[in-house]
């Protein structure tokens, strides 16, 4: 069953066509590998399919389950399903990854996840990708290593558990423990009622 479906997708940015006429359909079950070189419009794709509204679409539809989502906004596209992991994750400084967790899964769900109830969810999913749960008090992405910035990625998707995922470049620049930590994510993630897109060169 296909998740996404792209048809005769025209994207600019700055006045700019980036994307001319791209047709694709995604298919539930399946990790899709996305390559070309730099400037060829794969993050470009990502982040329209995300909701950037710095990319304008110009013609052509994009359609998540059956629904078009070329004008609904990011967190829309978040409730519906929809995860975009970053190039560059960004940090914020005093925000612990375990906050920003429960307020994105609350957010996503739309439903309030008790204290206790998401203490345990999250101890689950730091045991499933062998991380330390003193690592979620640490602030969102600051002072992290590339590694780090991946595994916390990687547990923002294990956590929120989306139907489709978008890794744009997640293996870009890693070492051997970071890209085993992305690899770790990305099976944890999978199976048969899941999508996943990976960006790379």
């Amino acid at each position: 069953m296909s998740i996404l479906k792209i048809k005769n997708l025209h994207v600019e940015i700055e006045g700019k066509e980036i994307i001319k006429g791209l047709n694709l359909e995604l298919e539930l079950g399946k990790i899709n590998v996305l390559m070309g070189p730099n400037g060829s419009g794969k993050s470009t794709l990502a982040n329209v399919i995300a909701g950037n509204p710095k990319y304008k679409i110009t013609s052509g539809e994009i359609f998540f389950n059956e629904i078009k989502i070329n004008d609904l906004a990011p967190n829309e596209k978040a409730k519906l399903g929809l995860f975009l992991s970053f190039q560059y994750p960004q940090e914020i400084e005093g925000v612990t990854i375990s906050t920003f967790l429960r307020s994105a899964l609350n957010s996503v769900k739309g439903k309030k996840i008790t204290i206790m109830d998401f203490r345990k969810l999250l101890e689950e999913k730091t045991k499933l990708l062998k991380l330390d749960i003193a690592f979620t008090e640490r602030y969102l992405n600051q002072g992290f290593s590339g590694g780090e910035k991946k595994k916390s990625e990687m547990l923002q998707l294990v956590v929120l558990d989306p139907k489709m995922a978008i890794l744009d470049e997640t293996d870009s620049g890693l070492d051997i423990d970071a890209l085993r930590a992305v690899s770790e994510g990305v099976n944890k993630f999978m199976n048969k009622d899941k999508c996943l897109l990976i960006i790379t060169h």
